[in-house]
Order: structure tokens, then sequence, then C-alpha cells
């Protein structure tokens, strides 16, 4: 694959140079607007908020198998974002927006000669809508009003990001995705947080628009219907909003997780983690948890047609997953399991975040599935606290591509290997962190000779460098 590997790092000189200035620049804007014998004027309190910036560099490439259409892209970005003090001491502003360039890549709207099928992942880095727009795209993120009370319990409306076992940022492209919703968090009893929220519009992440619950679903790549033909449900999900409640509990060494997410006229899913870690000794613990989830059509499924409904009328799923896992100062290790029933296709809305399960390795998920038999296990070596290494492995046994029952993306059982290292910088880069991800998958399950069911899925090689700056 010819693609420009040196060419990332001329990045970093362009992405952290650009944020330092901004920093110092901003610096001295607020030395100069709060003169120290005024402390009443309005500058001096917007002078005690809270500024904060992002610049991100992201090279992607992905190797496929021999005779298929390979992939590479290169954005860069930065944002910048500020939230006020609190207004008489309960009311706060925050607002944040960020744009990001294609500064290079291959035609990600070009499908492989072979397939037909177009790019997976690099075409996330941007704006999945607009894969040939290498213009300025720009998306104001963040544009909340927040109300503190009690304790630290708080209500916040507006522009947010999302923070819940499904919906969630899911930050492995430039940008993360984002939720337009009334959020209550109430944190007043020791050891025992609530979250309720009412979510009604999103961005999702590889995109720059907002959109209702609805819309939102189908953006992505629908895969096919239960009759095994092309899903028709894009633009066709009917819903007033997604409906979130969830409790966490500790109680000693014991955390429990309790969420029902139900999105009006489409599903209902509900979600129960419990996590335990042992008493450190010499600062070593064991640790273990299970998770479960039950899931059932609501209503018409989102549609009163089946044939563009997001779910079939009375269809359910169940899933069940587990971990035992190692801490210590220098290395972590996780033995994970996930079952996912025979019952029906486990579903959630791939735009909106990445599932929750002990088992889920970056660049593949197993939702749209039912019937399978998931194991991994992650190491990671700590040998400075500035310096982290992982290696991920795991194994996934799907229904055949062929079940469309069961199997909504013709994905084939596979194998992967995860090996990536993250470093955060000190001193005068201090703010500045590397992240290096290389995956590689290979099916173990039948692709009958058919090219569609590898391209961009199995038997190839993806490679991430990542350069983020916050300050």
């Amino acid at each position: 694959m010819k693609v420009p590997f040196l060419l990332p790092l001329m990045g970093i000189w362009w992405s952290v140079s650009s944020a330092v200035a901004q920093v110092h620049s901003d610096q001295q804007y607020k030395h100069k607007a709060t003169p120290a014998d005024s402390i009443q004027d309005l500058s001096h309190f917007f002078a005690k908020g809270h500024f904060h910036g992002h610049a991100r560099s992201y090279w992607m490439g992905t190797d496929n198998a021999s005779g298929l259409s390979n992939f590479y892209a290169w954005g860069v970005g930065a944002g910048i974002g500020y939230e006020t003090p609190r207004i008489l001491n309960r009311f706060q502003v925050g607002l944040s927006g960020f744009f990001m360039f294609n500064l290079m890549s291959s035609d990600l709207s070009k499908p492989d000669a072979k397939t037909g099928q177009i790019n997976r992942y690099e075409v996330g880095l941007f704006d999945i809508r607009r894969p040939n727009d290498h213009e300025d795209l720009d998306r104001l993120e963040e544009l909340y009003l927040r109300y503190h009370f009690g304790k630290k319990s708080k209500v916040t409306v507006g522009r947010q990001v999302p923070k819940t076992p499904f919906i969630n940022p899911q930050d492995g492209r430039m940008r993360p995705t984002l939720t337009e919703a009334a959020v209550v968090e109430l944190n007043e009893w020791k050891n025992t947080k609530i979250q309720l929220e009412y979510v009604f519009r999103i961005s999702p992440r590889s995109t720059v628009e907002w959109f209702r619950v609805g819309e939102s679903m189908g953006i992505y790549p629908v895969g096919v219907g239960l009759d095994g033909k092309p899903s028709t449900y894009a633009n066709n999900v009917e819903s007033k909003g997604v409906l979130i409640g969830g409790i966490t509990q500790t109680i000693g060494p014991v955390t429990v997780q309790a969420w029902d997410t139900y999105v009006e006229n489409v599903f209902n899913t509900a979600f129960v983690q419990v996590d335990w870690k042992s008493k450190f000794k010499n600062k070593h613990a064991w640790v273990a948890g299970f998770q479960a989830v039950r899931q059932q059509s609501v209503g018409n499924g989102g549609n009163h047609d089946v044939t563009k409904a997001y779910m079939a009328p009375d269809s359910r799923s169940a899933v069940f997953s587990g971990r035992v896992g190692y801490r210590s100062p220098k290395y972590d290790v996780n033995i994970n399991a996930t079952r996912i029933t025979a019952e029906g296709r486990y579903l959630m809305p791939r735009e909106w975040g990445r599932e929750p399960f002990y088992t889920f390795m970056p660049r593949e998920r197993n939702e749209g599935m039912g019937d399978v038999n998931a194991f991994s296990v992650n190491a990671f070596y700590k040998p400075r606290t500035q310096l982290k290494w992982e290696v991920s492995w795991g194994y996934y046994k799907l229904s055949d591509v062929k079940n469309v029952f069961l199997n909504k993306y013709g994905m084939p059982a596979y194998t992967q290997l995860n090996a990536g290292m993250s470093y955060q910088f000190k001193g005068f880069f201090e703010g500045l962190d590397a992240q290096l991800l290389v995956v590689r998958k290979d099916n173990i399950g039948a692709t009958y000779e058919n090219d569609r069911y590898v391209f961009n899925k199995v038997n190839m090689s993806h490679f991430n460098f990542i350069l983020n700056y916050h300050y």
C-alpha cells in the first residue's frame, strides 16, 4: 500500500505550535483584560471562567486482502471551549466548537472495483455524508445551560457530551458523538449516583450536523433486514426521543449500575453491571465484573411498515458478559467473555456510541448479531507513568454470514489482535499525548469465496497514529 507514512509527522509541528500559540495569546488577553484594581467588572467575571482547547492530528490507513482496495487519510483539527464561572452560585453556561480539515487521503467515495463496496474506516475521520469534502468542516459542539443545586447535583440542558453505556462519545475518529439533551445528575447521597435524561437530538461521530433521534438511525451503513434484503429504515424511523435512567451504587468493594434506555416507538434496553475489586495489597488487586442486557422492541419498531422499521415488532435479544482481571502498578490483565443468545439480534444504532461489553475491542463490534460467543484477553504494561503498552486478542464466533436473522452485516467469525501504545509528554510539551494502534483481523468463519464478506471486515491490517494536545 503506497501511503505517506512520514507525512503525519509534519502535522505534529503544525497542530502543537498552533495550539501553543493560541494558549499564549489567550493568556496575554486574560492578563490585559483583568486589571488587579478592578474585581467587579464584566471582564473580571469572564476571566474567572474556564477556557479549554484541543488540537488533534489523526492518520489512519487500511491494508485489505490482496486484490481489494486500500485506503489512507490524514486529518487535522482544533477547537476551543469556554465555561463561565457560576452565576448567583447556581448557573453556568458552556460552549465549544471544533474545525477540521482532510489534509490528504485516498478517494474515500470510490467503491472497491471488485466488490462495489465503499470505504469503512477512513471516511469516518471527516463527514461520512460528504466523503470528498477536504475543506473546513466545523461543528458547534457544546452549548448548554447548567444549574447546580443541593450538595453536588446539577441539571444540564443543551448540547453536551453523553455519558451513558449505549450513548457515548466513542472517540475513535476526529470528533466524538454529541447529544442535545436535558440531563439531571443527582449526587445527594454517599456512594449513590442517579442520572435521568431525555435526548432529543444527536450529532453522531463522523458527521458535523445535528439530527432528530429517528433521523440519526441509518447514517452509517444499515446492513440487511430479516428478509436478507438491504435495510430501508434510514430516514424512515419515527421516534420522539430517548429516555434514559441510571443508578450507580457502591457498597464496599462492589459497584452496581442499573440503566434503562427507552427509545420511544422503537425499543427498550435494560442494562445491569456489577464490578468487584479486592482490597489493595501492595497496590495489587483482583477484579471481576458481570453484565446483563435485555432488549425488546417497542411500538412498531420505528415505522408501521415493517420493511422500514429499525426493529421488527416482538423482537428480543439478551446479552451476558463477564470479566476477571488483575491490577498492579506496572501491569493489568483481563480475561473476558460475552454471550449474545440466539433469541435475536442485539441492536443499537452505531451512530450513538460503542457497545459497553467487556470483550469490546476498537475497530469492530458485535452489534447486529445474535448467537455470539466472544472471548478476549487484554494485557497492559506501564513501565512508566507516562507510557502504556497494550496487547489484546479476541476470538469472536458469530453466526454464519448467510444467516441474516442473526447476522445483520454479513460479518464472518473472526479473530482480532490489537497492539497499541500511548505516551503522555511532560515538561515543555505538557498536554501533548501520542497514541499508536495497530489492528489485525482474520476470518475463522466461511466467506464462501465472496469478497463482499472480506472487504473492510477480515484478512486486513489497520493502522492509527494520533496526536492530541489539550490545554
